[in-house]
């Protein structure tokens, strides 16, 4: 494995378990055992350039498969439909530990979302945009509104995604199945953003 990914490997573990504020650039690197300090910064450019990377690895294939969903509907697809879109692709990352801890993380950036949607790399993160931008135009009646219900839906997806996340992690009773907290998420996040 490559020091690159290594590093990828132990910050993605460490920003789940404590947080991506409270862990330091040197903890990351004794982590993945780099003697070198600076690893980080030799192949990310910076602790943000790390932060945008991990968020690319994992968000790049969920990306990709929100695009395929979205093409496979009608171009007048309704909110719930293309809520759908977001929501399926997010809760198969629950299925393995390192998708869990990518969700873990993203929860905790999701307050940066309006700032996300400006600074992310757009390749990965394209078809995410787009459905946004879709599901924006039918949110409500105000440019603010909308915008708000947008905020809303995310915040929903994913923070529900990271405690069902944690609660597997942790080994806590899971209160629905996989197929059912999909379907109650989305019917959920669609409920935020119908006028």
């Amino acid at each position: 494995m490559s020091t690159r990914e290594l590093l990828l490997d132990q910050a993605e573990l460490l920003f789940a378990r404590s947080s991506v504020a409270g862990v330091t650039t040197r903890e990351i690197t004794e982590a993945a055992d780099q003697k070198n300090t600076s690893a980080i910064s030799y192949h990310f450019g910076s602790r943000d350039g790390l932060v945008l990377a991990l968020l690319a690895r994992r968000g790049g294939p969920v990306d990709k498969e929100r695009g395929i969903l979205r093409d496979l509907l009608p171009s007048s697809a309704s909110p719930s439909e293309l809520v759908g879109c977001l929501v399926k692709p997010y809760c198969a990352l629950l299925s393995s530990p390192q998708g869990r801890a990518y969700v873990r993380i993203v929860a905790q950036l999701r307050g940066r979302f309006a700032a996300w949607r400006i600074e992310s790399d757009s390749e990965t993160t394209k078809h995410l945009a787009r459905i946004l931008d879709e599901i924006e135009v039918q949110a409500g009646n105000s440019e603010s509104n909308r915008r708000e219900r947008v905020v809303g839906l995310i915040i929903l997806m994913t923070g529900a995604a990271a405690e069902r996340s944690r609660r597997i992690e942790e080994g806590d009773e899971l209160l629905s199945t996989e197929a059912e907290f999909e379907k109650n998420l989305i019917q959920m996040c669609a409920a935020v953003v119908q006028s």
